[in-house]
């Protein structure tokens, strides 16, 4: 079978996620890896030192929070990806938007087109922020504006979305543009340079906290404790008991909310004509997969579990930017197969290049964020957004 042709840094990456993903994944290995360890252990407790620096610099005042003067709610995690943070802005997003708040959502646009970080450094020209959507159209495609930018934008008619490293100054511009009066920061609870309103902290209730380190000898950003930030906590991908983790967030923080959900699927759609079959048309179907996530099996299985016979997947690092070969070899395998669809995630379907034809049917699946428990701690939230006191 083909392997997917990844990049060296694609190759490293996955190999170090590998390692350093899951409480375990660092047994039984070659005295070479547990050299390896043994460094990335000493670079996670230089990382640890400087983030804590950050956070008394901040602190103590030396490191300066600037207020916009409007509602700011930062939606983050404590670990590295995988919590599944874009269907959480996306329902934060909509619930405000549709309560009358004039909604912007601000993003770094990990991984998307721009220029070096060393004409960056030297440029004496400050760009304005990037629109990916002014609310009413999508301006700019996957590859300028960035995969969850494109994601939301597609997603949220009436919503700004900004992107900028610096989401300050994205911050005022939508302000001062759009008139908006509630931005949601993505992935924005490491960044502190903007003061936040609510702070909203994703858990993974799968693999909450990897195996403890800090990265890179594991996922985390920052120290477990600093959790107790948090004023709600979401508990994804939650299919079973989750009191244990329950537990070991009330260890660090025992005032916030918390809200129990699930990453639900909801449709199927056309990668090209966005056409729309229903889950049930799943059932009983030979599939085969493509995707460039952080975790596929979770995606993978999600089609089992709908009723579907997956024969084959292909798998590439997250955030993988597709040449045309690779889907079409990914196309023809399928057919040759003689399976009924090839299945990827609306993330990578953002990333997909035009095809006019295809010799099968190439599909998505649409997640929506499901809510099992703690929809009042939710609607709470929601409701001390919009400076409302009653439920």
């Amino acid at each position: 079978m083909r392997k997917a042709k990844l990049s060296r840094t694609e190759r490293l990456e996955r190999y170090l996620v590998g390692l350093i993903q899951e409480k375990g994944s660092d047994q039984d290995r070659s005295a070479s890896e547990r050299v390896l360890l043994a460094f990335l252990k000493c670079l996670g407790l230089l990382f640890g030192f400087v983030v804590a620096v950050r956070h008394s610099l901040y602190a103590c005042g030396l490191l300066r929070q600037v207020p916009l003067g409007v509602q700011v709610i930062s939606i983050g995690n404590v670990t590295a990806g995988g919590t599944g943070k874009t269907p959480v802005t996306e329902i934060f997003a909509r619930t405000l938007a549709a309560e009358g708040r004039k909604v912007a959502i601000l993003s770094r646009g990990y991984r998307r087109k721009e220029a070096a970080w060393y004409r960056r450094m030297f440029t004496q020209v400050i760009d304005p922020p990037l629109i990916v959507s002014d609310g009413k159209r999508v301006l700019c495609d996957s590859a300028v504006g960035g995969d969850e930018p494109y994601m939301l934008a597609s997603n949220l008619p009436g919503v700004a979305v900004v992107v900028d490293r610096d989401r300050v100054k994205a911050g005022r511009y939508a302000i001062k543009r759009f008139g908006c009066d509630t931005l949601i920061l993505d992935d924005g609870f490491q960044y502190k340079k903007l003061r936040h309103s609510i702070e909203v902290v994703l858990v993974d209730s799968t693999n909450p906290f990897g195996n403890g380190n800090m990265l890179p000898r594991g996922i985390l950003r920052e120290k477990v404790r600093t959790i107790s930030r948090a004023d709600i906590i979401f508990l994804t991908k939650c299919n079973g008991d989750v009191s244990g983790v329950i537990a070991e967030i009330r260890r660090h923080n025992t005032k916030a909310e918390i809200v129990e959900c699930n990453h639900t699927p909801k449709v199927l759609r056309d990668v090209w004509s966005r056409e729309e079959f229903p889950l049930e048309w799943l059932k009983g179907k030979t599939l085969c997969t493509l995707s460039g996530i952080a975790s596929p099996k979770g995606f993978e299985n999600s089609l089992r579990r709908l009723g579907s016979k997956v024969v084959w997947c292909e798998r590439y690092a997250d955030h993988h930017r597709y040449d045309p070969s690779e889907i079409l070899y990914a196309l023809n395998r399928t057919a040759d197969m003689h399976a009924d669809a090839l299945v990827t995630t609306e993330k990578d379907a953002v990333r997909f290049p035009r095809f006019e034809t295809s010799p099968v049917r190439c599909l998505y699946l649409r997640i929506a964020i499901e809510i099992l428990k703690g929809r009042e701690n939710f609607t709470q939230i929601i409701n001390r957004i919009c400076f409302r006191t009653g439920q």
